[in-house]
Formats: structure tokens, C-alpha cells, sequence
């Protein structure tokens, strides 16, 4: 597939692909006039990459664990799959309890004194 094929399969701009494949994450081959030709497998390894992103991994995360995705249909990457979705979903909890904190102390700071400074005594 060249990679105006591959960007109307996928929904992905070519200057994604290029940059997928810049980073490692996807290989093409060249033909004899310098095209890139994507196997047809790329179509699903960038829709699991996507997938991947819109569950909160980022590119690194997902560049770590690539062989992971070369078949991602594979029952032997399952269990190793489970692990980094559970792995990522403690990282989003431990976030949002973050979240609550920082939520909190936004609250006091302007549940205090309205007319002094929220940020008075910051330093301190």
C-alpha cells in the first residue's frame, strides 16, 4: 500500500505516517522510484498504536512495548497486555487521586479571605 492508501485506510495524515515511521513504529518498504510501500498489515498495527493513544499511552510507552503489538492478536501478548492496561490504569487513578488533592487545596485557598490574595503565603 503506498502511503496515500494507508492514510485514507486508517484516517491517519501521511505526515503521521511519516513521522510513525520516522519514530520506529512503522517500516515501508521502498520501491524502485522511492514510494513507500506498507505491508497491509501496517492498516492494523496504526489502528492498535490509536487505540493504544486514545486509552493514555503515549508514543514512548507504546514504542516500549512494540513487540507487544507486532500480532496483536496474538493469546501469547494477552497476558503481558492486561499487565501494562493494569499498570495504566493504577497510573490514572494514582492521577486523579492527585487531582483531588490539588482540587482541594484550590478550594481552601479560595474558600479563605476573599479579599486577601489566594496565593499569600505560598512561600511559606
Amino acid at each position: 500500500m503506498q502511503i496515500g492508501e494507508i492514510a485514507e485506510a486508517t484516517g491517519l495524515s501521511r505526515d503521521t505516517l511519516r513521522f510513525y515511521e520516522k519514530r520506529g513504529l512503522l517500516r515501508a518498504r521502498r520501491s524502485a522510484n522511492g514510494y513507500r510501500d506498507y505491508p497491509q498489515e501496517a492498516v492494523d498495527l496504526l489502528r492498535y498504536i490509536r487505540l493504544a493513544q486514545t486509552l493514555g499511552f503515549t508514543l514512548a510507552e507504546i514504542e516500549a512495548d512494540l513487540p507487544l503489538l507486532a500480532e496483536p492478536g496474538a493469546t501469547a501478548t494477552a497476558p503481558q497486555l492486561r499487565s501494562a492496561l493494569e499498570r495504566k490504569l493504577a497510573d490514572i487513578d494514582q492521577r486523579i487521586n492527585g487531582l483531588h488533592l490539588l482540587r482541594g487545596e484550590l478550594a481552601r485557598r479560595l474558600g479563605e479571605d476573599k479579599q486577601a490574595c489566594p496565593l499569600q503565603g505560598a512561600a511559606t
